[in-house]
């Protein structure tokens, strides 16, 4: 089986992506998942530029990754200088990987108008700077920056770019669509042409730019190369890079193409979700083969058909690269959604149960409502509808929320709630950043003496949309909830024209959604 090697780039081109900033400690952290990911080569980031990035080769030298090769990234000499006095160069040398990375013109245009030199100075750069690696015993990854652009323009010039390198004995050197707006067609056939041309050891880096990098990372390995750069989710400038959680599995499971081992390719969601986090970015849902819609089916006859053979509606299993299957309820929902649902429950069989939940869902959603996000509040309504709601775990007298802000100080809220459980009354206050959390806490003060397990629990997220925007100040808005014990997370949905109801509504479903689960667990 023919080998690719996947080389990341996400601490170093990944963070030139608009809002992404990691930390030292990030940066060793999504080294270790890489490296658990069985990555071959890990751009971590490029040394000269800040004091972070210095440290986190530091770092990785102390301890050593356990099979991925960290790499400094650099640009070649500068103009006029010798290589042994450059100052980029002698970063690359004080960082102490086996690896490195060169980036060098390759478009004569950039040579001339942007570097301010002449061709022959730059393919001097280029031999000088990999000539002293090598001699330093690295091993050296040329980046032929803007190849393809510079072939388009010069193939001449191009092709004597990347052979300067290789004369200076560069082990790898890697093609670059660097302003990301080459077509698939094109990548192959200059590609083609530099294996004829070169023979020497071939890479391919894509940007994003038309919205090809993936396309144009698997067409330059069919025309010849044998390493693939890119990031965790695509992440990089402008519209970022070839993204990994596409390349790798459409190298291994379409193309039959050995890179991390299939064996590896079940952590790639899990990846994909921690370098999110990490970044502090939404998830993308859509993002193939790892997003949360991946395998997310919602339309009636899809269900049904998937619930029969999943080759009906998915091009491969969700469990090879760690995802799972969905089933959405909605109003495009038919029965089927609903039995899937409920499979493994008392309401498996009840047919009548079924059309009577698909029929509220409709109604609801029809409000605004939205089960998609929210399957703790479609399991607490499947339970309603079946009767087996005897009594609520409290009953509201009334809440109230006030807001105090004058010139001088932060906001200060305040919510008040009265309820009583069983035949015990409540009234608490509690303060909190706003109104949601401010209820929160007055609702958990005065619930806990009696459900003492809501300790456990705790709110992860909050979300706010406007369903009928026409209405202006009126328009009715939907609330989601996300909460979260020691066992798993749920989401909650609440609807009203006023947003703390909203809220409220989503609230005290979260609590209801916790305290029921816990009270069936009880009496399994």
């Amino acid at each position: 089986m023919k080998k690719i090697v996947i080389y990341d780039t996400t601490l170093r081109d990944g963070t030139q992506g608009e809002g992404v900033s990691f930390s030292l400690q990030d940066k060793l952290d999504i080294a270790r998942r890489l490296d658990d990911l069985g990555v071959h080569y890990i751009e971590a980031g490029y040394p000269v530029s800040n004091p972070k990035d210095e440290q986190v080769f530091e770092a990785l030298a102390c301890q050593p990754l356990k099979g991925a090769v960290p790499v400094a990234f650099g640009m070649t000499r500068r103009v006029g200088v010798r290589a042994e006095e450059d100052g980029t160069l002698q970063a690359l040398l004080a960082a102490r990987t086996a690896a490195v990375a060169l980036v060098g013109k390759a478009w004569d245009f950039q040579v001339t108008k942007v570097l301010r030199t002449d061709l022959e100075e730059n393919l001097a750069m280029v031999r000088d700077s990999v000539r002293l690696m090598k001699q330093a015993g690295r091993t050296v990854f040329f980046d032929a920056e803007h190849f393809f652009d510079g072939y388009k323009a010069n193939p001449g010039y191009a092709l004597t770019v990347i052979r300067a390198a290789l004369e200076a004995k560069a082990d790898w050197l890697i093609l670059c669509d660097t302003n990301g707006g080459r077509l698939p067609d094109e990548i192959a056939e200059i590609i083609a042409a530099v294996v004829g041309e070169t023979g020497g050891a071939l890479g391919i880096h894509c940007h994003n730019d038309a919205g090809l990098a993936v396309a144009n990372s698997l067409a330059a390995v069919r025309a010849g190369c044998t390493q693939v750069q890119g990031t965790i989710n695509g992440l990089g400038e402008r519209c970022g890079n070839a993204d990994l959680c596409a390349v790798v599995p459409n190298l291994e499971l379409k193309m039959g193409l050995g890179c991390l081992g299939r064996e590896h390719l079940a952590r790639l969601a899990d990846i994909s979700r921690f370098v999110y986090d990490i970044a502090n970015m939404q998830m993308a849902p859509g993002q193939p083969y790892v997003g949360s819609s991946a395998f997310a089916h919602k339309g009636g006859m899809h269900v049904a058909a998937v619930t029969r053979d999943r080759r009906s509606y998915e091009h491969v299993d969700p469990a090879l690269v760690g995802n799972t299957r969905r089933i959405l309820v909605g109003e495009l929902s038919g029965r089927g959604a609903i039995l899937v649902k409920v499979a493994g429950t008392p309401f498996e069989t009840d047919a009548a149960l079924q059309r009577k939940v698909l029929k509220e869902v409709q109604r609801l959603e029809n409000q605004g409502y939205h089960f998609e996000a929210a399957e703790a509040s479609f399991a607490l309504l499947v339970r309603r509808l079946a009767g087996l709601v005897a009594r609520p775990f409290f009953d509201l007298d009334h809440y109230s929320v006030a807001i105090k802000k004058d010139n001088s100080k932060a906001p200060v809220t305040e919510a008040t709630v009265k309820l009583r459980v069983g035949e015990e009354w409540h009234h608490t206050v509690a303060e909190g950043d706003g109104p949601v959390n401010a209820l929160d806490a007055a609702l958990r003060k005065a619930l806990t003496a009696a459900y003492p397990n809501l300790r456990e629990m705790s709110l992860t997220d909050y979300k706010v949309r406007v369903i009928n925007s026409g209405a202006g100040t009126a328009a009715r808005v939907r609330v989601v909830i996300e909460s979260r014990d020691a066992q798993e997370h749920w989401g909650t949905v609440g609807v009203s024209e006023n947003i703390i109801d909203a809220s409220w509504q989503a609230l005290i479903e979260s609590i209801e959604y916790k305290l029921t689960k816990d009270l069936v667990k009880t009496h399994a």
